[in-house]
């Protein structure tokens, strides 16, 4: 078959295209190289079901009273890391801005802009489902569950935690994906 296909010069035909001028050996190598690499990297973001903007159905959500409201919330792979925006109004009403970014390994990583924790961790449970932690110096002040439908549209957050004047919240908030 090979011998076939070098007597039409499919093999040279195709060799062309892909290197018009000829190439090297190294530049094949190469190229080859980076575009296993894309694909890759494209496969990875691509399983990951938390990626993206997500915006708040408040129909659907049961926030607790006096806990902030998330009405934004975008998920960001940035190399191995995760970078999580979020946008909403604290328990005040009033405009409210936080962001965090680590690895969803267990481990606590900082948060800039929420008054009610230091440090936030996120764990893979499954591919659809992290388990959440967030603390305020050492004491864990929220966990909870963040979960993806299997069709991808929907995702459901569950928290539990103990706000700043000491009272127990449980609340449940469902994303649309954007």
């Amino acid at each position: 078959m090979r011998h076939e296909a070098l007597k039409c010069g499919a093999v040279n035909r195709a060799h062309n295209l892909m290197f018009p001028n000829g190439g090297d050996m190294k530049t094949r190598t190469i190229a080859l190289t980076l575009a296993l690499c894309c694909i890759a990297a494209a496969v990875c973001f691509a399983s990951d079901v938390q990626v993206g903007t997500w915006k708040l159905n408040e129909a659907k959500s049961k926030i607790a009273a006096g806990q902030p409201k998330n009405s934004t919330v975008v998920y960001e792979a940035t190399g191995d890391d995760v970078k999580v925006t979020v946008d909403g109004t604290d328990k005040d009403g009033k405009p409210a801005h936080n962001e965090w970014a680590g690895k969803v390994d267990g481990k606590d990583y900082p948060v800039t802009g929420d008054p009610n924790s230091d440090t936030r961790s996120l764990k893979k449970i499954d591919d659809h489902t992290l388990q959440l932690t967030a603390k305020k110096g050492e004491k864990v002040t929220v966990t909870g569950q963040i979960a993806v439908s299997a069709d991808g549209k929907t995702r459901t957050v569950t928290t539990n935690g103990t706000d700043s004047e000491g009272k127990k919240f449980t609340s449940t908030a469902v994303y649309d994906r954007q």
